[in-house]
């Protein structure tokens, strides 16, 4: 009997993974399409369902249909005809990095504004994760599961324009250990941000499922349908008020995207000078010209969001022992804070 040779050509042609993701194991369910159109940033969501259609999307080795619903801990895979590119192959680049503590698991290391953490579009230099590499002379560290190989070490990220210290893994054991660390909620990290406007509680927390912009997807929004994006908590505290503007500390029980700038963003109180967020006009003030003359001038002493990574404590993955370090302000955060001091003392002498 013969067989069709277009069929055996169809059966024996080679498929390769492009991308295979393995979901959060807090994940809420949510659809397919969706949640790949949020992973997937160049792609769009037309033709992530005709991949899911065509067969090519995988979970748990299996096609599924377009309506199905992501679960914790599924692993995502897609698969097309064509060798996916080579990935992206970090380079050692001689960045000095500010080492704060380091020992044979982990090292807790001080990010300045401007450093992205790894490589991506746009980014494929000048990142901590090419600074690392170069450091520890091209030796290969551990991958956090369901990342890719670019993100060698980061157990954690912080946005680009934010300052303060990181957590690096140097060994799969730490990177495991601590990853779970992550995952538990007992991993404390606290935020110095300065703000517009004053919160009516001196102490709060604010809490709203936070997901990829449905009309900007290089930002983020909260859901308030519960189904979209993940579960985001911020305990906040504020630090000192002065009227324009508050200093508040955050501490993050959650660790989404952009976390403390849109819960400052949803309160009605944008991180000061955070242009994704419509920190970097004017919220709160007066309108005359002086004023307006002043904040810009504001603006340019710290020339993006003004927010701070300022502590983080951990479990040592091998010893066991309770770890904390703390990194005070940057200076131009410090003399920014000097500035709205000066400012409001001037009010208060006219008033």
């Amino acid at each position: 009997m013969e067989t069709n040779g277009n069929e055996n050509k169809k059966e024996e042609q080679a498929l390769y993974e492009h991308h295979r993701i393995v979901v959060d194991p807090g994940q809420t369910p949510f659809r397919i399409d969706k949640f790949l159109q949020t992973k997937l940033l160049k792609v769009s969501r037309n033709r992530i369902q005709t991949a899911v259609k065509d067969g090519a999307v995988l979970v748990n080795d299996k096609p599924v249909k377009v309506n199905y619903k992501v679960n914790p801990r599924d692993i995502i895979t897609i698969n097309f005809p064509e060798e996916p590119r080579e990935p992206h192959v970090v380079v050692g680049e001689d960045i000095p990095l500010d080492i704060r503590y380091e020992d044979d698991e982990v090292m807790v290391v001080y990010k300045p504004a401007g450093m992205v953490v790894h490589p991506g579009v746009g980014n494929y230099t000048g990142t901590l994760v090419n600074a690392l590499k170069f450091y520890f002379d091209n030796a290969e560290l551990p991958v956090k599961e369901g990342n890719l190989p670019n993100r060698a070490g980061i157990v954690h990220r912080i946005d680009k324009n934010t300052t303060g210290l990181m957590l690096v893994a140097k060994t799969p054991e730490a990177m495991t250990h601590l990853a779970k660390q992550f995952f538990d909620h007992t991993i404390d990290r606290k935020y110095e941000a300065l703000i517009w406007g004053e919160l009516d509680n001196d102490e709060g927390t604010i809490e709203g499922h936070i997901g990829r912009h449905p009309g900007n997807r290089l930002k983020q929004a909260i859901f308030e349908d519960g189904e979209q994006g993940k579960h985001a908590i911020t305990h906040y505290k504020v630090l000192e008020r002065m009227y324009y503007v508050s200093l508040v500390e955050c501490v993050l029980e959650t660790g989404r995207t952009h976390q403390i700038r849109v819960h400052m963003k949803h309160m009605g109180n944008p991180v000061f000078n955070d242009d994704k967020y419509g920190g970097d006009k004017i919220v709160k003030g007066t309108v005359f010209t002086k004023y307006k003359q002043f904040v810009n001038n504001a603006f340019k002493i710290v020339p993006h969001h003004v927010l701070h990574a300022k502590m983080i404590g951990f479990e040592h993955p091998k010893t066991g022992e309770r770890m904390e370090f703390n990194c005070p302000r940057p200076e131009g955060f410090e003399k920014l804070l000097k500035k709205w001091r000066s400012y409001l003392e001037g009010r208060k002498t006219l008033m």
